[in-house]
């Protein structure tokens, strides 16, 4: 690279290189180089270019008289140098003000928690006040199950809240601390194919698809779930209960409306356009592809109907998800829902429509080649720029987090890793990773779990930069280990979430016969010769585990769990109930049928399978 190019790469966070598991050190080529560059937004095209742009940045930081944010601990007083004297002012969250004058340093008062804004000569600065620590949750389990697969085959349909919270109350009854999902984020109702929850439309608002309807049609289905059936016969049903709308429901919905603000209008435009143009918004007529667009206020005033059914939906989600919650504490459990978090966005969704330059546009978010995916991953995910997140004040994190701490006592963030550093994957080229402010969002993170009361599970699994893990101990986080892959359980550190595998592997039985290197091998991804030897390592390592969990069987597993060191352990219904085919196979969309599998056990007699009781009876005996 160039020597304009190389200062500029690194000066926006672009690292030169990385080390992948294998020990082998990948530098960042010139060509990705520049094209992460251009999806930051930032002219770069010539050397004259480069010049001039990194010039104009340093010329802006050094005009700060303090950095873009600091982190400070909250209810303590922090005094910050400065060059000159200046008169200053501190807005905190609450709304209130404070104002002063500062010589060579400036002292401010103690804060509570939150995000704040001091204004320095008319510089602004975050002002992040978080506890230094999150408390550890108590010693204790849940479960994780599949939303969508919640109803048996006979029932049919797709699995919904009301399905949710019959089972909360049911493990709750037994024991169970919480009971986690994968992502309810936003979808694409539009585009039935749409059903991967990591891929959402936005991570503000939630999956109407999973709204309960009483009255809704449902025809038996088969072992997987038919989306487009599902959904088509959900929507009608939901279009149809808010016809018939209460006065009463009438005006809470006003009132959340009110509360909600801009975002949730701008929102509910974004789905009321998708009706009439499409579910990805680059399609759309150019007119209507921003929120402030003259077409796209002109359709919001045309067609007020249609707003105030969209925002209606996400009022009933979250009325819905605060009965879950409401059933959780009933039962006694000391976290109630585990909700998760998706790294990323879809590029064509509400969240980059509504904010199209916190975004970059040219690269998405990835993972470099390791075991987990030898060929590398391409998550189609937008990342968030790092600068443009800063100038915003982490809030769309913060606004992100709190929603789904409104319900959550306990929130999975999926690849944690991109705390510090996300892998960038250009349109043509390899990817490259791009640092993060790191310190900012894990301060974030504290801020948002604490003011709800909850603990945070960080997804620590893959090429994990070195020292976050860490940072994330000494924050409260707690990591994930899976007793697939780690041999020695018992050298576990406290703050951990244990559990065999993921949503992402094999469950235990399927675990045990190789299904998913099957799937692998006839899929191409693995040569046969390839795969008899990865069948006869499967086989050892089978064994071994049946060695130290003293028995080959799901009890001897999870008691095996049980007495790890970790405070929270994740039972998998699908190891629990003995399936041998995973959720999902990544690198996969149409080849396998990711999303779609029904669980077997309708969700009102799962608390009472014996299986389930078993499970719970396993718990009990390693004292959880």
């Amino acid at each position: 690279m160039s020597a304009a190019l190389t200062a500029l790469a690194c000066h926006v966070g672009i690292l030169p290189r990385y080390v992948d598991l294998t020990g082998t050190t990948q530098e960042t080529s010139p060509e990705t180089a520049r094209a992460l560059l251009g999806a930051m937004g930032l002219a770069a095209g010539s050397e004259a270019e480069l010049t001039e742009t990194l010039a104009a940045l340093r010329a802006a930081e050094a005009a700060r008289p303090l950095p873009a944010w600091i982190v400070v601990e909250a209810g303590t007083a922090a005094v910050l140098s400065v060059e000159q004297p200046s008169d200053w002012r501190l807005d905190l969250e609450d709304g209130t003000c404070r104002e002063g004058r500062a010589a060579d340093r400036l002292s401010l008062p103690p804060l509570p928690p939150g995000i704040h804004e001091l204004t320095l000569r008319g510089h602004r600065t975050t002002v992040l006040s978080a506890p230094p620590r999150l408390p550890l949750p108590p010693r204790g389990w849940g479960v994780t199950l599949p939303l969508y697969g919640l109803r048996d085959a006979g029932t049919g349909g797709l699995g919904d809240f009301a399905d949710l919270r019959t089972a909360v109350a049911g493990f709750g009854a037994l024991g169970a601390g919480f009971v986690g999902i994968n992502p309810i984020h936003a979808g694409f109702p539009g585009d039935p194919a749409a059903i991967s929850p990591y891929s959402p439309s936005s991570r503000r608002r939630f999956n109407v698809a999973h709204i309960a309807c009483p009255g809704e049609s449902c025809a038996p289905g088969g072992a997987l779930v038919e989306y487009p059936s599902a959904i088509a016969a959900r929507l009608a049903c939901l279009r149809a209960a808010f016809a018939a709308i209460d006065p009463e429901d009438a005006t809470a919905l006003a009132a959340f409306r009110t509360a909600q603000g801009v975002d949730l209008e701008r929102f509910a435009l974004h789905q009321a356009l998708s009706d009439r143009f499409g579910p990805y918004w680059p399609d759309w007529p150019e007119a209507y592809r921003t929120p402030e667009s003259a077409a796209a206020r002109a359709f919001a005033a045309a067609h007020p109907g249609e707003l105030a059914f969209h925002a209606w939906l996400q009022y009933r989600a979250g009325r819905q998800l605060a009965d879950i919650r409401a059933a959780a504490r009933t039962a006694g459990m000391a976290q109630g829902l585990y909700l998760d978090l998706a790294v990323g966005t879809h590029p064509a969704g509400a969240e980059t429509w509504a904010d199209p330059g916190l975004f970059a546009r040219g690269a998405t978010l990835g993972a470099p080649p390791d075991p987990f995916a030898p060929q590398g991953q391409d998550w189609s995910l937008a990342p968030m720029i790092p600068s443009a997140l800063v100038a915003r004040g982490f809030r769309p994190l913060a606004d992100i987090l709190r929603a789904q701490l409104e319900f959550a006592g306990l929130l999975r963030i999926d690849h944690i890793l991109g705390f510090e550093r996300a892998f960038w994957v250009p349109v043509d080229g390899p990817g490259a990773y791009v640092a993060m402010p790191k310190t900012a969002l894990l301060a974030v993170a504290r801020i948002e779990a604490a003011r709800a009361g909850a603990a945070i599970v960080g997804e620590d699994l893959g090429v994990i930069p070195e020292g976050l893990q860490a940072d994330l101990a000494a924050s409260g986080i707690l990591g994930c280990r899976l007793a697939m892959f780690d041999p020695h359980p018992e050298n576990w550190p406290e703050a951990v979430m244990a559990s065999f595998g993921t949503h992402d592997l094999p469950p235990f039985e399927g675990w045990k016969q190789g299904t998913d290197i099957g799937w692998h091998t006839r899929l191409g991804h693995v040569a046969p010769d390839r795969a008899q030897d990865l069948l006869r390592r499967r086989a050892d390592e089978v064994a071994g585990l049946a060695r130290r969990a003293g028995g080959a069987d799901i009890d001897a597993l999870h008691r095996y769990l049980g007495d790890t060191p970790a405070r929270l352990v994740a039972l998998q219904i699908e190891d629990i109930l003995g399936a041998t085919a995973q959720a999902n196979l990544p690198g996969t969309v149409e080849t396998h049928p990711n999303w779609r599998r029904r669980i077997g056990t309708g969700s009102a007699a799962l608390a009472h399978a014996n299986a389930v009781l078993q499970s719970a009876d396993a718990m009990t005996q390693t004292g959880r």
